[in-house]
Formats: C-alpha cells, sequence, structure tokens
C-alpha cells in the first residue's frame, strides 16, 4: 500500500512544531472538563423531560385514584338522611322509652348490617347517643355525651356535617356523616353515620402506589404508608396542636409534622420531595426522591396526594449523562488519534527521502497484520463453533435436567396418594371382611349396611385422587367447604380409632363456611387428627380439642392434644416433605407438608404452636365465605 505524496503537504515549521508543554498540561484536563460538563447537561436533560414525562403519567393516575376516593366517600351520602323515613326515630327523640330505644337499635343494626357501615347512630339535640347500631357491643356508644364532635355541632345547627377523627370510647378512627333530623321544620336531633376507610389504603398497598390523603388541618388521616399516618404536611403551631388536642379529633396522636429532606416546587400542585430512606425500601441510598402530585377532593376539605418514585428515573437520567461522557471522550479520542496520524503522516511526507522506505515498512506491516487477522478470523470461527457445540450439550443437559424434575414430581405425588389413601384402604379392609362373615351367617342387613360403607369409601377414594389432581393444577376448583361437616367426616372415618382410645373430645368451633373444596379440608383435618390421635397413644386419658374463632375474615380451627409433644429439634422440620417422628411403616412425612400446600392454596395458612403445658396445637386458618356468620356450635 502506497501513499500519495501530493495528498499532504509539509507544513512549515512555526505550525507543524506544536508545543509540547502546552499540549500535555492543559489538553487533558480540558478533555476531562468538557466530559464532566457535558455529562451533567446530558443528565438534567435527561431527567428533565423524564420528570415531565411521569408527571403527564402521574396526572392520569392522580385523577383515576382520586375519583376513587371521592366515589368511596360519597357512597354513604345519601344514608343519615334515610333516618327521617323511619317512623320510630322521631318517636324515639320525642318520647325516649326502653321500648322505643330497643325498636330504633334493632333498625339500625340491620340497616348497618346492610350498608356495610361501621357504626349508625342517633342523637338529641344536645349531643347524646339515644340508639346505636352497636348497642349489643361493651364500647358501644348509646348514652354517651358526643356534643364535643365538630359534626354533631354543625348538623345540630342544620348543616351537613363531614368529619374524619378517632372515636373517643373505641380509639377506632373514621369516617362521620351527620344529618340533623328534621320535623315540620325544626331540628330534633341528629343522625351520624361511620365508615371505615381502610379498605383504600389496602387497595393501594396490592397495588404497589404510593399515595396519601389529608384532611382540612393538614393531617395525613389515610396512606399507604402506616409510618406517615397521623402526620402534619404542614407546620403546625403550638396554639393549634392545643385546639385539636382538646377536640380529641385525632384522640393522643403527637401530630408531628412529616418533614422532607429537601422540597422542590415544579409547578402547581407537582413538587419534588425528598424522604430519609427507608431501610426496607432502599439498603444504599440515604434518602429517595418522589415526584409528589396534590388534587383537592371534591366535596371535602380534603387533598389526594400520589408519590411517584424517582430511583429509576434518576438512575436512567445517570446513565444518559455517562453514556453522552464516554461519547465525548470515545470522540475526543478519535480526533486525538486523527490528529496525531495527520501529523505522522505530514512528518513523513516531509523528510522525501525516507518516504520509500516508510511505504515499504507499511506495506510489510499491512501485510503482516493481514495475516494475523486471517488468523484471528480462523480462531474466532473455532472458538464459535466450539461455542455452538457447549449451547448444544447444555441445552441436552436442560432437557434432562426437566424429565428429571418431572420424574421426581410425579413420585411425590404417588406416594402422597398412596399415603392419603391409605386409611380408606385399611377401613375397607375391616369392613369386606366383616361383610363375609355376615353373609356366612346370612345377616344381609348388616352386610348390606357395610357394603354401602364400602361404596362411600371408594366414592371418597374418588374424591381425593380427584382432589389430589385438582390440586396440582393449583386452584382451579376453589369451593367452599362446611367445617362442620368436614370434622363429622374426618371423625367417622377415624371413628375406630377414637373409639379404641376412649378420646375425651371437645367441640368449641362454628359451622362456618370456608372457602376450600370440601374434600381437600376433610383430607387436612384428617391429618391433623390423625397425627394427634398418634401423638396421644401412651396417653392413659387423652383428650382433643378443636376449637375455632373469626378474625380479619379468617375462621381459625385449633387442633390441640394432650400428647407427649414435639421435640425442639424435630419442631425446625415438621412442614418438610418425608419428614417423620414416626416409624417407617406408620408413614412418609408428606401429611403436613401436603396440608399446609392445600391451605395455603386457597389464600390460608397452616401454623404449629407449642404451649407450656404440653402437646401439640396445630392452627388451620382459612378465608370465610361470610364473615359474619359464624355462630359457634
Amino acid at each position: 500500500m502506497k501513499c500519495d505524496p501530493n495528498l499532504y503537504r509539509a507544513a512549515p515549521p512555526s505550525l507543524a512544531v506544536k508545543p509540547r508543554l502546552i499540549r500535555h498540561l492543559f489538553l487533558p484536563p480540558l478533555i476531562i472538563v468538557l466530559m464532566i460538563g457535558l455529562g451533567y447537561a446530558g443528565f438534567w436533560t435527561s431527567e428533565h423531560f423524564g420528570i415531565r414525562s411521569l408527571s403527564e403519567n402521574g396526572q392520569r393516575q392522580l385523577e383515576l385514584h382520586a375519583r376513587t376516593v371521592e366515589s368511596e366517600l360519597s357512597k354513604y351520602t345519601y344514608l343519615p338522611s334515610l333516618l327521617e323515613l323511619e317512623t320510630s326515630v322521631p318517636q324515639l327523640l320525642a318520647d325516649p322509652t326502653p321500648e322505643h330505644r330497643q325498636t330504633v337499635n334493632a333498625y339500625l343494626e340491620g340497616l348497618n348490617r346492610r350498608s356495610r357501615s361501621r357504626a349508625i347512630y342517633v342523637m338529641d339535640t344536645t349531643g347524646r347517643v339515644m340508639a346505636t347500631s352497636n348497642w349489643r357491643d361493651v364500647d358501644s356508644y348509646l348514652g354517651e355525651d358526643l356534643s364535643f364532635r365538630a359534626y354533631f355541632q354543625k348538623a345540630v345547627r342544620g348543616e351537613p356535617g363531614r368529619f374524619y377523627g378517632i372515636g373517643s370510647t373505641s380509639g377506632e378512627p373514621g369516617y362521620y356523616l351527620a344529618h340533623g333530623l328534621e320535623e315540620h321544620g325544626k331540628i330534633i336531633g341528629v343522625a351520624v353515620v361511620k365508615v371505615r376507610l381502610e379498605a383504600l389504603e389496602e387497595r393501594w398497598q396490592r397495588a404497589r402506589l404510593e399515595a396519601f390523603v389529608s384532611d382540612e388541618n393538614g393531617i395525613i388521616i389515610l396512606s399507604s404508608d402506616p409510618a406517615r399516618r397521623l402526620k402534619s404536611v404542614i407546620p403546625l403551631s403550638d396554639e393549634t396542636k392545643e385546639k385539636l388536642a382538646r377536640s380529641l379529633q385525632y384522640y393522643w396522636f403527637p401530630l408531628n409534622e412529616l418533614q422532607p429532606l429537601a422540597r422542590e416546587t415544579l409547578a402547581e400542585g407537582v413538587e419534588k420531595l425528598t424522604f430519609p430512606a427507608n431501610s426496607e425500601l432502599s439498603a444504599d441510598d440515604d434518602s429517595i426522591s418522589y415526584l409528589a402530585q396534590t388534587r383537592p377532593l371534591n366535596d371535602t376539605p380534603w387533598n389526594f396526594t400520589l408519590l411517584t418514585p424517582l430511583q429509576d428515573l434518576r438512575r436512567e437520567a445517570i446513565n444518559q449523562g455517562i453514556l453522552v461522557a464516554v461519547a465525548f471522550a470515545l470522540v475526543a479520542f478519535l480526533l486525538i488519534a486523527w490528529n496525531e496520524r495527520r501529523k505522522v503522516i505530514a512528518t513523513r511526507l516531509a523528510a522525501r527521502e525516507a518516504l520509500q522506505e516508510a511505504n515499504n515498512q507499511l506495506e510489510r506491516r499491512i501485510t503482516e497484520r493481514t495475516g494475523d487477522l486471517r488468523a484471528s478470523n480462523e480462531r474466532l470461527k473455532s472458538q464459535i463453533r466450539e461455542r455452538r457445540q457447549a449451547e448444544e450439550t447444555l441445552r441436552r443437559a436442560q432437557d434432562e435436567l426437566v424429565q428429571a424434575g418431572k420424574l421426581a414430581a410425579i413420585g411425590q405425588m404417588s406416594t402422597s396418594i398412596a399415603h392419603e389413601l391409605n386409611q380408606p384402604l385399611a377401613a375397607m379392609r375391616t369392613l369386606s371382611g366383616n361383610t363375609i362373615r355376615f353373609l356366612e351367617r346370612g345377616q344381609l342387613d348388616v352386610a348390606s349396611t357395610n357394603l354401602k360403607t364400602i361404596n362411600d369409601l371408594i366414592d371418597r377414594m374418588g374424591r381425593i385422587t380427584a382432589s389430589l389432581r385438582s390440586f396440582a393444577r393449583r386452584g382451579d376448583d376453589k369451593g367452599q367447604a362446611s367445617l362442620g361437616k368436614a370434622v363429622d367426616a374426618a371423625l367417622q372415618l377415624l371413628g375406630a380409632r377414637v373409639d379404641s382410645m376412649a378420646l375425651h373430645l371437645h367441640r368449641q368451633f362454628s359451622d362456618v363456611q370456608v372457602q376450600i373444596d370440601q374434600t381437600r379440608l376433610e383430607q387436612i383435618l384428617v391429618n391433623l387428627i390423625g397425627n394427634a390421635l398418634d401423638a396421644m397413644q401412651a396417653q392413659p386419658l387423652p383428650q382433643l380439642w378443636l376449637e375455632g374463632e373469626a378474625f380479619n375474615g379468617k375462621y381459625r380451627l385449633r387442633v390441640r392434644d394432650n400428647g407427649h409433644g414435639v421435640d425442639a429439634e424435630a419442631r425446625k422440620h415438621l412442614f418438610e416433605p418425608f419428614f417423620t417422628t414416626k416409624p417407617g411403616e406408620q408413614g412418609l412425612g408428606l401429611g403436613l407438608t401436603l396440608s399446609a400446600s392445600l391451605a395455603a392454596a386457597t389464600g390460608g395458612h397452616l401454623g404449629v404452636e407449642h404451649p407450656a403445658s404440653g402437646g401439640t396445637t396445630f392452627v388451620l386458618s382459612l378465608p370465610l365465605v361470610s364473615p359474619d356468620s359464624a355462630e359457634p356450635i
């Protein structure tokens, strides 16, 4: 490869030779300064447009969720005024006899249940509660003097009372709607409806939404983050705090101010806030920045604030800034390299006597490098072939691992089926042997009864296998089950063992409907009661407690025995597959694992407790179909 000497002309000596000292001292710092400046400009530009995009998207989200809150608040607006249509309410206010009070209590109790509100009560013009829907409760409002509440003071003047506060009797927060009850144009009492708004917070938490609602005092009354609740978003003077404390609107909470580390106003209703980092959210950063967008809620003096985290946007902006800086550094490097190359060529052209030799050397170098490139290409092709072979081998190994995993799952399921069918098969074996003897004796009625029982056991075995097959698909058949029927079926299946042990059974639970398939619930109870019977084999006076209670929309059934209990080492592995404290012929260690999986598939839970008095307690928690229908049996 030869270069044309006419393409380059030798520069005059004063221009061709640059002061090296100036280049070496000032050029690198200048490039670094420009790189940092352009990187920061890229970061700022990316963050600015990113915040604008987040703000536009957040505005839509803000409007959507604010309307949801407004809809939730407006559902109960009409409810207090309905009490004017009930003739028993004016009769009570005019003549507060026990009979009238009981009539209104019953009416309010039914109305509260149908409207799904927290409480409904009626006050006279002095602020004393005359009748209430929670008259049966220990912390009933009946007889309380609530004249100091702001909603009563507004309603008794004929104005709609809207108030959020914490109950002075129960200490429970709620949204109060009050309406003055009129008769012949005169207010004779006040009707109040208390509503729980915690469902909004639960929806925000499930949607991973960061938002809060602040009331007319600037106090956060609803928040997706419980740590922000009942904190003020504006500074409160000592006089204001004392006034709020006297009104008991927020009970005795200190109402501390929610102070951000930094605050920057971007537009009307739009701010950039920086809070200290929560260790659960971020373990590396000292703070977390949010885009805060606020909108007033219609028909209320409240404000809804949506917080959009800016961590991802900041990381993207940093990456953009780094990309711009690296691109500039690359361009600067290429320009410097090109300039140096130009100087080398110009210097070579200036030395005409060495040009031919330089060309020859260049041709030799190009030839050598071309050979090296060909060799490198060959090596690269060889590496590509080896990599493809390795990938093919890896795919085959992965297929074999998947197949092995399938075989292992099939083996575990077949073991579980054998474990679950063991007791029905044992019962069938006993019944079939007895049936032969009854047939030989001519006792056909007893034999017919045994055959029907065997038929029922066969049907049950079919349901068990169908349930296990359905369980493998994880939740295709979420049914409803009767707890009482399931307990009776489990005790019937284990009847022979119960009778042989002279077991003393304590039943203290409700026949409720829970969200689980009937057969699956029976499987769980057979496992738990069977384990309790095994634990009490050596107990001279075996006792079994079945105790239940409703809690937070679920029903918890405790299966407690007075057996030998479980040692500390075995407690760590109770729910592990194939772990058992029984001899090998009595169990494979899959009963508790399967039971816990069946409970978890319906949104429930199976746990264990170890009472200090001895024995073992298994706690089965399942979602209720109707949380208000739990009556003890």
